[in-house]
């Protein structure tokens, strides 16, 4: 008899081309393509195969989605929503997570439910009907493919991974199980800002949020639920998580902008029991100070005398410098689309107001191009082609180059090499040194959630990223090989057992 479920990618990710088709860069095709059309979404990603069952008892819902499964092929997910909740309340959270779902089921509740008036344009159903499968229009795509590459055309990795989402329906399905598992994260996104392409809106980011589940179940055994939210309102995507909080584990925010995704992880953070973490922030901060850390090293240079330059002050770059202030580090500079950040500026919100009081403490003034001068390292966490010749050229001798913006870095590798720099990272897997989160949040969420921890703390971050760095040996080490690869399934272990043996 099946007890559980768990989400599994529908093509195995184990080795750099399908990460590169599933997750960057490869994935950004499918979101603009999403973005250009969103019926898109029902031939790109599992939305046409996946229905959401929501009551007030999560076991119930968890029984219901096995039905489901078991019987039609569905991939069902459970939600327990609050007990307190509205019949308001049932519409709000249905109308906004309904963009994930080709259906609703809400036949547990038929009696609570019944009148309501759903302006939504998938079906809901509130009772019983003859053929639930056509009822709701599912059509199972869930096909395992070991052999996928081999059907792509040999084109480049955009396209390639456009066919594969188009050919997959998606990269994830649903697995029944005989035994029970933990509740699933919540991968949750608004799309304000997905990859490097901004606000391109929340359909679109479902096939990002599908390859962070992808590697969460393949690097960690660990399920996740993909929940777009057709709300871009900070007090909204709160209310809404805060009514389903007993159907996760954690949360997992992504492709949240900056300001709106501090205060709704801050949040969150103080009122839920289960941890919280925004990925494009804490992850993108740990693998940036692993690398960095190897990177100063080669260089026999000291964080604390280093001269670094960020790019970018949005949700990755602010956490970033935190992180590597709490790592020591007191030469940091900020740059964002109106130059150098420092103390008083006109243009600074709270948070780039506080973040001046640790950085940039000789107020210097200006451009990227004027404060990048004599800087040993440049941290790109912005938009791509940013970083000329010109600005590498006046870096310090030897500079550490990482252009982490995606798909398209801020400099493409072999013409900051021509520049002069040492080392070159990205956040791409069809390059050396990828810089990438997918090395950071699955092991650390398996760990906190292991661990019973509540709470990621800037320790937590700092042990995972010290963790991620040990994995190089000395005699690995080189400006081609500062980080494990993003498929190094002996990182996400290490980092569990970290957090686990620090912190349980």
């Amino acid at each position: 008899m099946f007890e559980g479920f768990r989400v599994v990618p529908k093509i195995p990710v184990d080795n750099k081309e399908i990460l590169s088709l599933v997750y960057t860069p490869g994935v950004g095709s499918s979101c603009l393509k999403i973005k250009e059309n969103p019926e898109m979404v029902s031939i790109l990603t599992n939305k046409i195969n996946s229905v959401a069952v929501l009551s007030f008892d999560y076991e119930k819902s968890l029984k219901r989605a096995l039905f489901l499964k078991s019987t039609l092929l569905i991939d069902a997910y459970p939600f327990c929503i609050s007990p307190e909740a509205t019949k308001e309340d049932i519409k709000f959270v249905v109308q906004n997570i309904e963009i994930n779902f080709c259906g609703i089921d809400l036949s547990l509740i038929s009696d609570i439910v019944e009148n309501i008036d759903f302006n939504i344009d998938i079906p809901v159903l509130k009772g019983t009907v003859e053929n639930i499968k056509e009822f709701f229009g599912a059509i199972s795509r869930n096909v395992f493919m070991p052999d996928i590459s081999t059907q792509l055309k040999d084109e480049n990795t955009a396209e390639k991974s456009l066919q594969l989402h188009e050919l997959a329906g998606g990269v994830i399905e649903t697995e029944l199980t005989e035994s029970k598992r933990r509740k699933p994260l919540a991968i949750i996104s608004d799309g304000t800002s997905v990859l490097g392409f901004g606000n391109i809106g929340a359909a679109a980011s479902i096939p990002v949020l599908e390859g962070k589940t992808a590697l969460y179940s393949e690097l960690a055994d660990v399920d996740g639920i993909v929940l777009a939210l057709n709300t871009q309102k900070p007090a909204e995507i709160i209310k809404i998580i805060e009514l389903l909080k007993n159907s996760f584990s954690g949360i997992h925010l992504e492709d949240i902008a900056a300001p709106e995704c501090f205060i709704i992880e801050k949040t969150l953070i103080n009122s839920l029991n289960i941890p919280v973490f925004h990925d494009d922030q804490h992850g993108s901060a740990i693998i940036v100070l692993a690398g960095l850390l190897n990177s100063l090293i080669l260089e026999n240079k000291n964080i604390e005398t280093t001269k670094i330059v960020i790019n970018g002050a949005g949700a990755a770059g602010s956490a970033t410098a935190r992180l590597l202030i709490y790592a020591g580090a007191k030469n940091i500079h900020m740059c964002d689309i109106h130059g150098s950040i420092y103390k008083g500026r006109p243009e600074n919100d709270e948070n780039l107001e506080e973040l001046s009081q640790y950085t940039n403490l000789d107020i210097k003034k200006g451009s990227l191009k004027d404060i990048i001068k004599g800087a040993d390292v440049f941290i790109g966490l912005s938009r791509g082609n940013l970083l000329t010749d010109e600005m590498v050229k006046s870096m310090a001798p030897s500079p550490i180059i990482f252009a982490l913006a995606n798909p398209v870095p801020e400099i493409m590798p072999e013409q900051a090499e021509k520049d002069g720099a040492y080392i070159v990272a990205t956040g791409r897997s069809d390059f050396p040194n990828q810089i990438n989160n997918s090395l950071a949040f699955p092991g650390l969420f398996k760990g906190v959630l292991d661990a019973g921890v509540t709470r990621i703390t800037d320790e937590i971050k700092l042990e995972s990223a010290l963790a991620i760095a040990s994995l190089v040996s000395k005699e690995e080490l080189a400006p081609d090989k500062i980080v494990p690869d993003g498929l190094d399934y002996r990182v996400t272990k290490l980092v569990t057992d970290t957090i686990t043996e620090k912190f349980s």
